[in-house]
């Protein structure tokens, strides 16, 4: 699987995005690679984790985020839904769980329902172990043009999750305390 080709399929006449993205998502693949492989992963698992973390963003380009590039129409809490869907008709099921499951620490089924969040009514909070790395490492990086590439401290990353939810701040922490060795 080739998951920079896949990227370019869907960003070819976007040069902004398409460069945000890949730099965003190189930088998180990297470190997830990093951590899964701290953490004992297989061979297997640690390819499906990069190959994952290079796509978990990939449905950036329908929203409305034009800052990074993107002129689509979709608020950007759905850049993940938008991203599961563009994954699964590539065929890539276990891909796309990541892509879904992967926006802050994680949106449980009650804060949908509760704050009347525009998502499926499902849990979209990371499972697997390799959906976890993913989300955890995303953190620690933004798509933000002056800042790319970037890592942001674990205190920085607190901070931004507490605006969300004490809840999110503490399932980070707990993935911290878990993979920084």
């Amino acid at each position: 699987m080739d998951p920079i080709g896949l990227l370019k399929k869907h960003y070819s006449n976007n040069d902004l995005a398409y460069s945000i993205l890949l730099q965003h998502s190189q930088a998180v693949s990297q470190m997830a690679v990093e951590v899964a492989s701290e953490a004992g992963c297989s061979k297997t698992e640690i390819e499906f984790i990069w190959e994952s973390a290079l796509l978990h963003d990939i449905g950036i380009i329908h929203t409305d985020a034009p800052s990074i590039g993107c002129h689509g129409e979709l608020p950007y809490l759905l850049h993940g839904i938008e991203g599961h869907d563009m994954l699964v008709r590539e065929g890539l099921p276990r891909h796309a769980l990541v892509c879904e499951r992967h926006t802050g620490t994680g949106i449980s089924l009650s804060e949908i329902r509760e704050k009347g969040l525009p998502l499926p009514d499902r849990p979209l909070e990371p499972i697997s172990r390799a959906e976890i790395i993913i989300c955890y490492c995303d953190k620690f990086f933004s798509k933000d043009p002056n800042r790319l590439g970037d890592r942001l401290s674990p205190d920085v990353i607190i901070r931004n999750l507490e605006q969300f939810g004490q809840d999110k701040a503490t399932r980070f922490k707990e993935w911290h305390q878990q993979f920084s060795t």
